[in-house]
C-alpha cells in the first residue's frame, strides 16, 4: 500500500450522514442487488457455523465473514469505477476530481477499509442500514462510538482475554465463552434469514412483495466481549420524491435517525 493510499484511509467525512442511493430499474440491477445481499446472508451463516465449532477461534469466524463482505463491496466498486477504483477514490480525496463516481468510490472504499478494521479496534461499532424502495436501494455505512446497541447479544472470545486467570477460573471462563458463542451462532444464523426475507429473489417474488425491505445491523467489541445485532427496518415510503437514474450520494434518511435513537445508548454518537 502506498503512502497516498494510507492517507486516504481515516477520512470519515465522506461517510458522515450520507448514504448511497442506487437505482433498481432493470432486471439486471435487481439481480445484482439480490446477489450482493445473498452474499451478505451467506457470510453471516458461515460465521454462525464457525462460531458453533469449538475448534474454530472466534477471530477466524469473523475473518471468513469479512472475506465475503469484502467480495460484495469490491463487486460494487468495480461495477461503477472499474478495476482502478482505488486510484479513482484517491483522486477524489486529493481534489484531483470532483464528480459523482469519485464520491461514490471514495464512500465505498472508506467504508470497506473501516469494516476491515472492526475486529481489531475496540469501542467502534459498525452500524450499517440497507433499505429497499420500489425503484432504488440505499446503503448507509455508519460507525458509532461504543461497542453495543440496546438489542445486541454479547459473547466472549478467550483468545482476546488479556488477564491471567488461575487454572480453575480459566477453565470455567473458557467453557462459558464457548457457551456464549454457541448462543451467538444460533442468533447469527436466525438473523441471516431476516436478510433473505427482506430482500427476496426478484425472479421468484412479485414486485408488490419485494418493493420495500430493510435491515439494520451492528457489530463491535470491547476486550474479549463481542456483540452482534440485526433487525428488520421498515423504509419510509415518502423518503424520495422520484426515481434516480444513476447511483449517487444522498442524505441519511429518517430511518437512520430512528435506528440511532432506538438502538444506540444515550451516550453514544455516530462518528
Amino acid at each position: 500500500m502506498t503512502g497516498r493510499q494510507e492517507r486516504f484511509h481515516g477520512d470519515a467525512s465522506v461517510l458522515y450522514q450520507n448514504a448511497v442511493r442506487t437505482p433498481l430499474q432493470t432486471p439486471a440491477a435487481e439481480r445484482f442487488f439480490y446477489e450482493n445481499m445473498m452474499t451478505v446472508a451467506d457470510a453471516r451463516e458461515q460465521r454462525a457455523e464457525m462460531l458453533a465449532d469449538p475448534d474454530v477461534p472466534l477471530l477466524a469466524a469473523y475473518e471468513a465473514e469479512q472475506d465475503r463482505i469484502t467480495e460484495s463491496f469490491e463487486r460494487r466498486l468495480r461495477h461503477f469505477a472499474g478495476d482502478d477504483y482505488t486510484e479513482v477514490a484517491m483522486a477524489y480525496h486529493h481534489g484531483e476530481r470532483n464528480d459523482r463516481i469519485g464520491a461514490l468510490t471514495s464512500y465505498y472504499l472508506e467504508a470497506l477499509w473501516r469494516i476491515q478494521q472492526r475486529t481489531t479496534i475496540a469501542d467502534m461499532l459498525f452500524f450499517p442500514i440497507i433499505l429497499r424502495y420500489p425503484d432504488s436501494f440505499t446503503v448507509n455505512v455508519r460507525f458509532a462510538s461504543g461497542y453495543t446497541t440496546t438489542e445486541s447479544i454479547w459473547y466472549e472470545s478467550p483468545e482476546h482475554m488479556t488477564e491471567e486467570l488461575d487454572d480453575e477460573y480459566a477453565d470455567t471462563y473458557y467453557s462459558e465463552s464457548l457457551h456464549s458463542q454457541q448462543h451467538a451462532a444460533d442468533y447469527v444464523r436466525e438473523t441471516a434469514q431476516i436478510i433473505r426475507e427482506q430482500f427476496p429473489d426478484p425472479d421468484e417474488t412479485p414486485f408488490e412483495e419485494r418493493k420495500y425491505g430493510g435491515i439494520v445491523s451492528a457489530g463491535g467489541r470491547k476486550g474479549p466481549v463481542f456483540t452482534s445485532m440485526l433487525e428488520a427496518v421498515e423504509p419510509d415510503p415518502n423518503r424520495f420524491d422520484g426515481p434516480v437514474e444513476d447511483p449517487m450520494l444522498v442524505e441519511a434518511g429518517v430511518e437512520a435517525a430512528q435506528t440511532e435513537a432506538t438502538l444506540l445508548p444515550d451516550d453514544e454518537v455516530v462518528l
